[in-house]
């Protein structure tokens, strides 16, 4: 675990964001936060706000959101294991999606035959 002993008073956000892995570069953090995908403390954050540690960050992604607590500042990147001791995850699971109940066919059984695909095709509402 290589995080350095300085610790600085404080980080740009997105600068955070990226050392500890959420982003694969800075400029894509930043875009982030232009895009308001980034709040720190429920506001929108822009990309030259300062963490502290103790706020809470939220990071919205591909439909879900990451909720992340600042632990330990850092402004440099780091190895993924030594990242993850400088936040907090405290973001829910992700919602199992249900099966969409489509029918399957048992593999080498062919060709659906005419009254085969009469019955997906009701099945489908499209009769």
């Amino acid at each position: 675990m290589s995080i350095p002993k300085n610790a600085p008073a404080s980080v740009r956000i997105d600068a955070w964001l990226w050392s500890i892995r959420v982003y694969k570069t800075r400029s894509v953090a930043t875009a982030a936060c232009r895009a308001g995908h980034v709040k720190l403390n429920d506001v929108n954050a822009k990309a030259a706000h300062t963490v502290v540690p103790g706020d809470t960050i939220r990071v919205r992604e591909s439909g879900w959101e990451r909720i992340l607590e600042v632990r330990r500042l850092i402004n440099k990147r780091v190895g993924a294991e030594a990242a993850a001791h400088c936040f907090t995850d405290h973001t829910p699971p992700r919602p199992v999606l249900p099966a969409l109940g489509l029918p399957q066919r048992d593999r080498g059984a062919g060709r659906p035959t005419k009254k085969d695909r009469r019955e997906m095709d009701r099945l489908r509402g499209q009769d």
